[in-house]
């Protein structure tokens, strides 16, 4: 037992220290977005806000998403390092549930189990509300929230307006950061990475 809890220490510690959220208890259960088309999601989406995650460590942040198969969406994310460096990673969406198809789960390596992503809110053309959690050891959760967008930008207003759907729902996105999207930095990031 009481390797458990220095085990269980030790990840939390490594956690914390690469800025990934963490919170007490298990992960929230909000409701998804009703009837979600995922053949309307389809297409490149631009980050503007997330909450910080030890896997993002880039600007100029993109996800694309293409039909791979029946019920199987590709996954682009690609980011800039601050290194000037491009760096992409693809993998697959699925539902768990066809019958809550805004709840997909995502993977990016073969042997790993999957992460949630739950689309919370969307309008498919302007913008979308992504959460995912992983409960750990049943004590703590790591959240994971993202506020895309078609365009490189989201006014004020709209940001007002998709933060509520996160804090309604009990989803703490106070530490959420802004991701640089600024012409003058993506200008240079090349679309072949």
């Amino acid at each position: 037992m009481q390797t458990l809890q220095v085990l269980s220490l030790t990840l939390l510690s490594i956690l914390a220290a690469n800025a990934q959220t963490l919170r007490p208890g298990k992960c929230p259960q909000p409701p998804v977005q009703a009837n979600f088309d995922a053949a309307r999601y389809l297409g490149k989406w631009y980050e503007i806000k997330k909450l910080p995650a030890v896997f993002q460590k880039g600007e100029c942040t993109t996800a694309t998403y293409s039909l791979e198969s029946p019920g199987v969406v590709g996954v682009l994310n690609r980011e800039l390092l601050a290194d000037n460096t491009v760096s992409a990673i693809t993998g697959y969406a699925k539902a768990k549930d066809p019958s809550e198809p805004a709840k997909l789960e995502v993977t990016f390596f073969e042997d790993s189990p999957p992460g949630n992503y739950w689309v919370l809110s969307t309008d498919y053309e302007g913008h979308s509300v992504v959460y995912g959690c992983t409960d750990i050891l049943g004590t703590f959760h790591a959240d994971f929230a993202w506020i895309l967008s078609r365009e490189s930008t989201l006014s004020e207003e709209k940001l007002e307006e998709l933060y509520h759907v996160f804090t309604s729902n009990g989803i703490d996105i106070d530490v959420m950061t802004v991701t640089n999207q600024s012409p003058e930095l993506c200008a240079d990031m090349p679309l072949w990475a």
